[in-house]
């Protein structure tokens, strides 16, 4: 049964050039930058552009896949969930994180499209 409790999809480009890493045990992961824009008219009525940076990770499979079709630029559609991390820094502060943990993603880029489900 798919559940719908934690389900975010945005449509950004990609910030940075992606590079497939993997952990001691041989999990590959890939973390990277999206960035998505707003518009709106400021008081003024000009035209203002607002962009927000998503921290994003893939595994296994989707993070290869990423890494073969994607780069610095790519317009793609994703698909995921938030996770939610803390940590305490060696200054005893509290650090939050919210990323998104890619389920699937789709290239938008006019030349090339990958709809990619996992």
């Amino acid at each position: 049964m798919i559940t719908l409790n934690n389900q975010v999809q945005l449509i950004g480009r990609v910030g940075q050039d992606l590079e497939l890493k993997e952990t001691k045990n041989g999990k590959k992961f890939l973390n990277f930058s999206l960035a998505t824009n707003e518009f709106y008219k400021n008081a003024k009525g000009e035209r203002v552009k607002e962009t927000t940076w998503h921290k994003i990770v893939a595994w296994n499979k989707p993070a290869e896949l990423l890494t073969e079709l994607v780069e610095k630029g790519n317009q793609i559609l994703v698909k995921g969930k938030l996770i939610n991390k803390k940590y305490e820094d060696k200054k005893g502060v509290m650090h939050y994180i919210t990323e998104i943990s890619i389920g699937s993603f789709v290239k938008l880029d006019k030349k090339e499209k990958a709809d990619l489900p996992f």
